[in-house]
């Protein structure tokens, strides 16, 4: 796939997929699910207290009849009632609502729960650029502050499987670090030699993962050349892998506000993804990060 319309009309063209929807009473993730509903990928179910949910979709002018509600018993949290829809076979994926994110992956990694695959849980974002035929998937921006080696590990596995369903063969996994050679006094780029070797001997598998590349060197073949970086994978990375969440972020939030990108984005490393949007999320981009949930999760 190349781009978001071949994205959608490969989930239009799947079993439509059941989403539980934790905590639905809010007007912005009722509008998403709509949009799901109607263009045939999603079959939301909203969890959540009854009476909230149909004021926040009386306010957003969308109407309930098609939707099934479920509200958790009593003692139950909202978080638990979702996963439990999905461990129960009842869903095939989960929507985060009105909720804190920390809350429902709490419940999503309770090893009791069936979920829990004991990976490390991350953001991937996938982006569509009008200079670049293909998509450009970025890791983490949303979800580990700073990760260690282990945890990067599982970071750039979960990426390079998320490139993976989405058709991409043996994906490049770029570590982006501030330069493009091993440097003692910079942790980040010991950790992706580490990450390379790891790759060369099968700890991570699916892709291919080169670095440290600055990101020029990352996404330019000519930079890389201009450098003298003799990698055949330079320049040429299909996943970005940030050094820590605040670099990931900035890069994630640049090239929409300034690259003008169109983006989805999951939590993967579970054995369902989980959809976030924003409230800042356009309506295009909120069904394209369904859309990447259906396909992420068959």
């Amino acid at each position: 796939m190349r781009d978001f319309k071949e994205l959608v009309d490969a989930a239009k063209g799947m079993k439509k997929s059941t989403i539980a929807v934790a905590q639905a009473a809010d007007g912005t993730v009722l509008d998403a699910v709509e949009h799901g509903r109607k263009e045939g990928i999603v079959e939301p179910i909203l969890v959540g207290k009854k009476e909230e949910i149909e004021r926040a979709a009386s306010d957003s002018g969308i109407s309930l009849s098609p939707y099934e509600i479920v509200e958790p018993g009593d003692g139950v949290s909202v978080a638990r009632t979702a996963v439990r829809l999905v461990t129960e076979g009842k869903a095939d994926l989960l929507m985060k609502g009105l909720i804190a994110t920390g809350e429902l992956l709490k419940e999503v990694l309770n090893k009791e729960n069936g979920l829990n695959l004991g990976k490390t849980l991350s953001h991937v974002a996938v982006f569509s650029h009008k200079d670049y035929e293909r998509f450009i998937f970025v890791t983490d921006a949303g979800l580990n502050i700073a990760p260690d080696l282990l945890q990067k590990k599982d970071i750039v596995q979960n990426a390079i499987d998320m490139a993976a369903s989405l058709g991409v063969e043996n994906p490049v996994a770029a570590i982006v670090c501030a330069v493009e050679v091993v440097n003692p006094a910079m942790p980040a780029t010991l950790d992706a030699a580490a990450l390379v070797k790891m790759n060369e001997r099968g700890a991570i598998k699916g892709g291919r993962v080169e670095g440290p590349l600055a990101l020029d060197n990352a996404v330019s073949v000519e930079a890389a050349k201009h450098k003298k970086i003799e990698s055949p994978l330079a320049g040429r990375a299909d996943i970005l892998v940030a050094p820590d969440i605040e670099a990931g972020n900035v890069l994630y939030k640049s090239l929409i506000f300034f690259g003008r990108a169109k983006v989805a984005g999951l939590i993967v490393g579970a054995r369902v993804p989980v959809v976030l949007t924003s409230r800042a999320d356009s309506a295009e981009s909120k069904l394209y990060s369904l859309a990447l949930g259906v396909l992420h999760s068959s």
